[in-house]
């Protein structure tokens, strides 16, 4: 590795710089990885492209990166055969004939939002068209749907012991790890800084406070009261976005809600049994002086019974139990519609494709995203902003999950993506709290480990460019705009409790038993004092809209 001193910082800068510019988050990353290549050819474009290109190849064939991939690609095929049976109607109309109010109909679509917890796309389509014509006839306006249906898609995910995005994570922090010359389990990171993040969780809760209690502040007040007194769950002049099923075709007539619900068993039943028989592999192998054990060669020579769950989960090989997971998935869902002549094979092959199809995107992000750090690692970027960070000699450790929060929010708004922001700013947060901690894995490296992954999914979350907003807009059909301008506040008003609990924890409070709570009560405070200000303005007693009771 040559020493490209300031230089390093050239391929990450240029891919959050062009994705600010651009929005292109593919383009972004693939220049980012281009210009570590050409630098690490002397400045030969020729040779610099072949050495990109050799990059994304081995990013592809990697053991651990090929079955994430395949586990995504299986996942949206999954996802797809749910959603073509459907099952998602089926859930819908056994919902329905049990909400009787705008306050059942909220607080469903966050119970709804919460259990879908294995994919943010998923969690947009199966909430927003399940609790629309719920939330229709019980007067909750447009933009409430949209935020809850934003608020439980990639804070859920991005916390979610299976699901689409944890492989990537685990991915992240293992480069950060690599690159730091650390070895230490991903797995047991990975819990261990769930919680620390606390924009996530406190997202979620702030859903359900303003949706079982109906009070409201910022423009979302004036929306709720329009479509409780009015019955107007869109302003006069909006322009919803509306759904969309192009990639899927029409569900078909007459689901099952078990096509649903047996899937997605088997999908979290598989995985946690491969967390914790691959883990015990991995400590037999270990005990017994054979190195890690991760080919899988003797898949039935070891007992897992002899290792407790917690212990297996800490060793665990997450890509091999994700990708048994997710084909279990298949094969039951297939098993199901096929058996019962719900599909034909075309039928069954074409959604299957079609539901890989939906994935593309991600895995081509999940693709770039590695070779970027690969690029990064190549000319010295994380070793040239440590010794960079630590050339003043001021302990910064305590602050680096407030530092990595905000400059992953910032990144992430302005992108709009989480993905791309974890492919930056991940392996960089774990690299710097390992140097002030002398390569120590503390509390120090899983809050900022936490506080980055959270301040990314910030973006995600609420950036007007996100994917995840625009689909939340979509599948609800609200008018995108106003959905952005609704949220906004809820957003921020966490985002700012997430930044004064980082900032307690670079004083001295480390522990998140104490944290989190705090939070907690920090959040109601914020809330309650918001609504009554805000009802105040608007002339609405305690920012509390009415319940509206639907007739019998």
């Amino acid at each position: 590795m040559s020493d490209f001193g300031v230089l390093a910082l050239l391929p990450p800068l240029v891919a959050i710089i062009l994705a600010i510019w651009t929005k292109r988050v593919i383009l972004a990353l693939f220049a980012g990885v281009w210009i570590g290549g050409v630098m690490v050819a002397g400045g030969n474009p020729v040779v610099g492209t072949t050495q990109t290109l050799e990059w994304i190849v081995s990013s592809v064939t990697s053991d651990w990166n090929a079955r994430i991939l395949i586990f995504d690609f299986l996942i949206g095929a999954g996802v797809g055969l749910i959603y073509k049976s459907g099952a998602v109607h089926a859930l819908a109309a056994s919902l329905v004939r049990r909400v009787k109010s705008s306050r059942g109909a909220s607080i469903l679509g966050w119970i709804l939002g919460v259990l879908v917890f294995f994919d943010d796309y998923t969690n947009t389509i199966v909430v927003g068209n399940t609790m629309r014509p719920i939330t229709d006839r019980m007067r909750v306006s447009r933009e409430m749907l949209a935020y809850i249906d934003d608020s439980t898609a990639a804070p859920v995910a991005g916390l979610a012991l299976v699901s689409t995005w944890i492989g990537y994570e685990l991915l992240m922090i293992g480069k950060g790890f690599d690159s730091a010359n650390v070895v230490y389990g991903t797995y047991d990171a990975w819990l261990s800084s769930v919680p620390y993040r606390f924009y996530s969780i406190l997202a979620i809760l702030l859903v359900f406070i303003v949706a079982y209690t109906h009070r409201h502040y910022g423009p979302m007040l004036k929306a709720e009261y329009r479509a409780r007194t009015e019955g107007k769950v869109l302003r006069d002049g909006a322009k919803p976005l509306m759904t969309t099923e192009v990639d899927l075709g029409t569900p078909k007539e007459g689901g099952s809600l078990w096509d649903f619900v047996i899937p997605i068993l088997v999908l979290v039943g598989v995985s946690m049994l491969g967390l914790w028989y691959t883990g015990a592999a991995n400590l037999e192998a270990y005990s017994q002086d054979l190195g890690w054990w991760t080919d899988l060669e003797n898949p039935f020579g070891v007992n897992f019974l002899n290792y407790s769950f917690i212990e297996s989960f800490r060793e665990a090989d997450a890509a091999t139990a994700l990708l048994w997971g997710s084909f279990a998935m298949v094969v039951v869902a297939s098993i199901m519609l096929l058996g019962r002549r719900k599909m034909t094979v075309e039928e069954w092959e074409d959604t299957v494709v079609r539901g890989m199809k939906q994935m593309l995107f991600a895995n081509t992000i999940l693709v770039l995203a590695w070779s970027l750090g690969t690029a990064a690692e190549s000319v010295g970027t994380g070793d040239y902003v440590i010794s960079l960070a630590t050339s003043s000699g001021a302990n910064l450790g305590p602050w680096m999950p407030l530092i990595m929060f905000l400059s992953a929010m910032f990144v992430a708004f302005t992108t709009g993506t989480s993905w791309g922001t974890f492919a930056i700013m991940v392996p960089l947060g774990v690299q710097l709290s390992l140097a002030f901690t002398n390569g120590q894995v503390n509390e120090i490296v899983f809050a900022t480990i936490g506080a980055t992954f959270t301040g990314s999914i910030f973006g995600d979350h609420c950036s007007p460019i996100s994917d995840t907003t625009i689909m939340s807009s979509m599948f609800s059909g609200s008018d995108h705009i106003d959905h952005v301008t609704t949220q906004i506040p809820y957003a921020f008003t966490v985002a700012g409790i997430g930044s004064v609990l980082y900032l307690l924890f670079a004083l001295g409070v480390t522990s998140w038993v104490i944290l989190l709570p705090l939070g907690i009560a920090l959040l109601v405070g914020a809330w309650y004092v918001l609504s009554e200000w805000y009802g105040k303005k608007y002339g609405i007693p305690h920012g509390k809209v009415p319940i509206y009771v639907a007739e019998e």
